[in-house]
C-alpha cells in the first residue's frame, strides 16, 4: 500500500540540494541545505531534522468530475528521470478564506481564479502534488510539490506567475517558496 501520509524535512543532508528559499508572504523558516520527502506510516511517526513539515495525500475537494477526469488523463507522476528540478511550496491561507463556505472557495479557484485550468496548460511538462495539512494541525494548510525538468524551469515561473496574480491568491498569508535540485 501507498503511503498518504509524508514529512517533507528540512535539513543538512538529503535527496534534494535546497537552491534558493524565498518567504513571499509571512514569516520565513529556518535556512536548510537540503531537503527529503519520507512516506510515513501514521501522523504518530516523525522525522527528525531542522525542520519537518507533515502533510498527507486527500481527495480532490474543488475538482469536479470532468476536471479531474481531464487532469488524471494528461498529468505525469511524480519521480521522472528527467524531473532533476523541484519546488516544495508550503502555504497557508487566511481565516477570511476559511470562513467562506466550499462553494464560495471553489467559485474564486476556479470560476474567478481558474486554478485548475491555468495549471492544465503545463501539463505534462510539470507534475504537482497537493498535500493537505490544515485539518492535522499543522503550520501550513498546504504543502505543494512540483518536479520538472530543466527544459520547463521557465514554464514553471510562468505558472507560479499566473496563479500568484488570481484572486485566490489575496487568501494566502504565509508561502515560503523552496527550489531544489535533485542530489
Amino acid at each position: 500500500m501507498t503511503s498518504t501520509i509524508f514529512d517533507f524535512v528540512g535539513d543538512n543532508s538529503g535527496e534534494w540540494q535546497v537552491t534558493s528559499m524565498t518567504a513571499y508572504k509571512g514569516n520565513p523558516i529556518e535556512s536548510v541545505s537540503h531537503l527529503t520527502k519520507v512516506p510515513l506510516g501514521d501522523l504518530s511517526q516523525s522525522e527528525k531534522g531542522i525542520w519537518s513539515f507533515k502533510g498527507i495525500i486527500s481527495n480532490l475537494r474543488y475538482t469536479e468530475k470532468e476536471e479531474k477526469d481531464k487532469l488524471t488523463s494528461i498529468q505525469e507522476d511524480l519521480g521522472r528521470k528527467n524531473a532533476t528540478l523541484a519546488a516544495f511550496i508550503p502555504i497557508r491561507k487566511s481565516e477570511t478564506w476559511w470562513n467562506l463556505a466550499q462553494d464560495e472557495r471553489r467559485k474564486i479557484m476556479e470560476s474567478k481564479s481558474k486554478h485548475t485550468q491555468s495549471g492544465m496548460k503545463y501539463l505534462p511538462a510539470i507534475a504537482r502534488k497537493l498535500f493537505h495539512s490544515r485539518d492535522i494541525g499543522e503550520a501550513f494548510d498546504f504543502l505543494t510539490w512540483f518536479e520538472y525538468a530543466p527544459a520547463d524551469a521557465e514554464a514553471f515561473e510562468e505558472l507560479l506567475d499566473t496563479l500568484r496574480k488570481t484572486e485566490e491568491w489575496t487568501y494566502v498569508n504565509r508561502e515560503i517558496d523552496i527550489r531544489l535540485k535533485k542530489v
